[in-house]
């Protein structure tokens, strides 16, 4: 595997300090906000100043009932190769369920949610990524996710999945560090013993990043400094492997560029740490060795049963988050709760990101109306359209009353609403709008 070395979460923000800081690699960019037509000048730069850029995406759903989608895995490709990247990665998640299987709507997340350790989730996973591995012009690697809920039933332990997950497919793991000590506070998960069990040889690189706790609650914000316990999973890591590469991640409430810096020096502090402790005694006990090993699933084999059953169990669960139904059985009900007020808060704070006009129209009412729209109306259609939504239910509703915010709200849609882009000339813009407002008539 290519040593990459230190690199940072590239994001708009914080552009300008990423090109000026020493000491940076590579950097990691999400691959759904970049166009490969249209890359961002300082990528550019970064580029020609020989630094790996890296597309990770977080929109396929590998871990989904439905084999990924194939415009999403061409966009992927083409992203990959406009950046020249040497592997793109994806997460072990799933983010839509419903749909034909189920005969129910198909709902959205808007963020990862964990899929269940079991020998028909671990088949249609295998399946997944090896259509994946298919479409895409470079290795691919896949990431273990944070979680607030357990799945009842499970039949492996998380190193035993990742362990499995690799040996049936040759995928590559991204390691996230930050995530196996949120299972450790969520879940009861010992970092350690993950660790442990997973193919070291088969890390293509490492995450590290910040969160906080809140009730007896991790949540992976990626918005807060990265505390010590991460970093002590880390140098558990590296007391085991030399990873190729480790990356800091932010993505909101980004610090001063000597703060991002400092994290970086922590992260090369426990590498150096880990690294000294290499070659002394480790643990040489495996559960997975131990362990009976997945099933794997034998060739011509069919996994449609196996979709058939995850489809339902990921529609009921998915649907007790977003559509407040019933939360199906073997669930904690109030770690549901908690997941569900997450996903509807990441609706809040993406789709501020995507229409910025909406919090300037609605000010401070902006949160509280978007969650109480969210609890009620589950998220089918991606951010975009989940923001035309919420601004057509307040203008349909009674929430939001006559006066210069409802005026500006109607204009808004009514602007964003049609097929055609918005234009710049004031006059088309002008037409455009009379000929929705006497459509609607």
């Amino acid at each position: 595997m290519e040593r990459l070395g230190t690199g940072i979460g590239w994001r708009p923000e914080i552009a300008d300090a990423v090109e000026r800081m020493p000491g940076i690699d590579w950097v990691e960019v999400v691959a759904e906000n970049v166009c490969p037509g249209h890359l961002p000048e300082s990528l550019g730069r970064l580029r020609e100043r020989g630094v790996t850029v890296i597309p990770h995406g977080v929109s396929l759903g590998l871990g989904g009932a439905e084999r990924p989608d194939a415009g999403r895995l061409a966009a992927l490709a083409e992203r990959a190769e406009a950046l020249g990247a040497p592997l793109v990665t994806e997460h072990i998640a799933f983010v839509r369920a419903g749909g034909t299987r189920t005969a129910s709507p198909l709902l959205e997340a808007g963020h990862l949610l964990p899929v269940p350790r079991t020998r028909d989730a671990l088949d249609v996973l295998c399946e997944n990524i090896r259509v994946a591995q298919d479409a895409l012009p470079v290795p691919l690697a896949v990431e273990n996710i944070a979680a607030l809920i357990s799945w009842p039933g499970e039949e492996m332990t998380e190193g035993q999945f990742l362990y499995e997950l690799a040996d049936r497919t040759g995928v590559r793991l991204l390691v996230d560090v930050a995530n196996l000590h949120t299972n450790h506070v969520n879940r009861g998960e010992d970092p350690a013993k993950a660790l442990a069990e997973l193919p070291l040889e088969a890390i293509a690189y490492v995450h590290v990043a910040g969160g906080f706790e809140r009730d007896g609650v991790w949540h992976d914000s990626h918005a807060h400094p990265v505390p010590e316990p991460v970093l002590e999973v880390l140098a558990d890591l590296a007391s085991r492997v030399s990873p190729p590469g480790v990356l800091l991640e932010r993505d909101e409430n980004f610090p001063e560029p000597a703060e991002l810096e400092r994290e970086l020096e922590a992260i090369r502090g426990a590498l150096e740490k880990g690294a000294a402790e290499r070659g002394a005694a480790r643990a040489t006990a495996s559960a997975a060795g131990d362990a009976e090993p997945a099933r794997a699933t034998r060739p011509g084999e069919s996994t449609e049963p196996a979709r058939q059953r995850l489809a339902l169990a990921q529609t009921a669960l998915l649907s007790a988050l977003v559509a407040g139904t019933p939360v199906p059985e073997g669930f904690d009900g109030v770690r549901l709760g908690v997941q569900a007020r997450a996903l509807a808060g990441k609706r809040a704070d993406v789709v501020a990101k995507i229409a910025p006009e909406l919090p300037v129209i609605l000010g401070e009412r902006y949160r509280s109306l978007f969650l109480a729209y969210a609890h009620g109306h589950p998220m089918t259609g991606g951010y975009r359209r989940d923001a035309l939504d919420f601004a057509e239910h307040l203008l349909r509703s009674e929430a939001l009353a006559e006066g210069p915010a409802r005026r500006e709200l109607r204009a808004w849609w009514l602007e964003r609403s049609g097929p055609v882009p918005p234009s710049r000339r004031p006059v088309v813009r002008a037409v455009r709008a009379a000929r929705r407002v006497l459509a609607h008539r």
